[in-house]
């Protein structure tokens, strides 16, 4: 259904039947394509670490605990006003969805900014072709950073959608921008705990 047609419900909650939208269930089954994914790379990295004596390897300093952990906290945090917004959408306030979502974004650009800038700076340190470790690591924590690169646009795109008004359309879009924040928040904890490992 496009969302042209879609009936316009500023000022009412909006009521959906049973049925789950067939978009949220394509959204679902991506991210347990990405799910598999992510787990792929964690059981590689673990695989690579318990097959090689030093890990990481001499010359690599072992990674920093404190701010990937408090940044990866930050993140999750940020799924809070996403959900909350989805609440507001369905009971037909769009201009608070849209203030939640807003907010979310801006903490969640701030968390990617500071990411870069780290993954930068490893690379400084030591290359993804040095060793098995730089590989795998830089493979890992790239794809997570690629994954909150699109949730940014994904933001961007609902934000859009909403200035002008709130339809059953626009709040499917908005579950599945929250369902994508809830998983890249969880691959995000899994990631991280594989990331600092070696400093545990």
């Amino acid at each position: 259904m496009s969302d042209a047609t879609e009936t316009s419900a500023v000022a009412r909650p909006i009521v959906q039947s049973g049925r789950t939208a067939s978009g949220w269930w394509g959204a679902a089954l991506f991210i347990a394509a990405e799910a598999t994914l992510f787990g792929t790379l964690i059981a590689t990295y673990f695989y690579l670490r318990f097959e090689t004596t030093r890990w990481p390897p001499p010359g690599v300093p072992k990674p920093e605990l404190a701010l990937p952990l408090i940044l990866t906290a930050i993140l999750v945090a940020t799924t809070v006003p996403v959900l909350k917004a989805v609440q507001a959408a369905r009971a037909g306030r769009v201009g608070l969805a849209w203030l939640l979502v807003f907010a979310a974004l801006v903490v969640q650009a701030a968390y990617f900014g500071i990411q870069v800038h780290e993954f930068q700076s490893d690379l400084a340190k030591f290359t993804p072709s040095g060793s098995a470790y730089g590989s795998i690591y830089f493979t890992l924590v790239g794809a997570h950073h690629a994954h909150v690169a699109i949730g940014l646009l994904l933001d961007l795109w609902i934000l859009g959608k909403l200035t002008r008004g709130l339809t059953s359309y626009r709040l499917t879009g908005l579950r599945v921008v929250a369902l994508y924040w809830c998983f890249v928040s969880i691959a995000g904890v899994a990631i991280v705990l594989t990331q600092v490992s070696p400093s545990l």
